[in-house]
């Protein structure tokens, strides 16, 4: 029977690009406006943050940007649609910004390819946006389960011995799985795939799953990936909220409940904000009383 180790509280957040922005002015508040905004919230919470006014979106799309796609064997306008649902990492003294973008190859959110950009920022603000998409679908061992819907929303965090890790969700038009990846640069990634493929033989591997939060610490100033009793952990799905411990960070185990099935942590809540969703968002951090998740 699985212990709960924390006690920690959710809050829904659209994830738009414009709260990077947000979370740098929150830092230079005067100190009076902090302190009364900061006096509303539970002590668990990060903030205040503030929408900077006229900065916002600080990435729209672009439909002059184009890339040879390996799996169409063309050029494709890949983020002439959409670019959302992004994750923010500190990499060399500057922010990064891997943002979900789309093309315009269907109708519908989810019905066109996504691929993965990458933009740097000194101030969270003005971004420098990489001309291509440095994760995509291709000719690799992930075609199958990516192909043609792509590769969406990630979510990173980074190691004590500086590698990135970064979960997103692999789309093939029919059933969405949480993929992993990992890279030192945050341009060239190395796939490993469905982070379920080897848990109790495989029998989760074709179970959709998506939205894994890599629970984190703030270690000499910097967020990290934690260890939780010798094991990584994770906080993940969109209709429920599960967990998962690792050894490596690649190959995961889902917590189950006594009767062998998934064990929710979180349900969705009839009458409430979240009464559709309790999907997982960026990586949850401990804290000296609890872990704070935002879904």
């Amino acid at each position: 029977m699985f212990q709960p180790l924390f006690q920690f509280s959710a809050s829904r957040n659209s994830g738009i690009l414009g709260l990077i922005a947000g979370l740098l002015l929150a830092l230079i508040i005067p100190c009076t406006a902090s302190a009364q905004l900061t006096a509303n919230l539970p002590e668990w919470a990060f903030g205040p943050f503030i929408r900077p006014e006229g900065k916002n979106p600080v990435i729209s799309p672009d439909s002059l940007t184009r890339f040879f796609c390996p799996m169409r064997q063309e050029q494709v306008d890949w983020e002439s649609n959409d670019t959302f649902n992004p994750a923010a990492v500190v990499f060399n003294n500057k922010i990064h910004v891997l943002y979900r973008a789309e093309d315009k190859s269907g109708i519908g959110i989810g019905m066109r390819t996504s691929r993965l950009g990458l933009a740097s920022s000194a101030d969270g603000i003005t971004m420098n946006r990489r001309k291509e998409p440095v994760f995509f679908p291709g000719e690799d061992s992930q075609k199958e389960v990516e192909w043609r819907g792509g590769c969406e929303d990630p979510r990173v965090a980074m190691t004590e011995d500086g590698r990135y890790v970064m979960m997103y969700t692999q789309w093939n038009n029919k059933l969405p799985r949480i993929g992993v990846a990992i890279s030192r640069d945050l341009v060239n990634w190395t796939k490993h795939g469905s982070i379920f493929k080897k848990a109790h033989s495989g029998r989760f591997y074709d179970v959709a799953s998506k939205s894994a939060s890599l629970i984190t610490k703030m270690e000499n100033g910097k967020q990290v990936i934690a260890k939780i009793k010798g094991k990584y952990w994770i906080y993940w799905g969109e209709h429920a909220v599960y967990a998962a411990t690792s050894n490596d960070l690649v190959n995961w185990d889902p917590l189950l409940n006594e009767k062998g099935e998934l064990l929710e942590l979180i349900n969705t809540r009839k009458g409430y904000f979240d009464s559709d969703l309790t999907e997982c968002g960026p990586p949850a951090v401990m804290t000296r009383k609890s872990t704070s998740t935002t879904p």
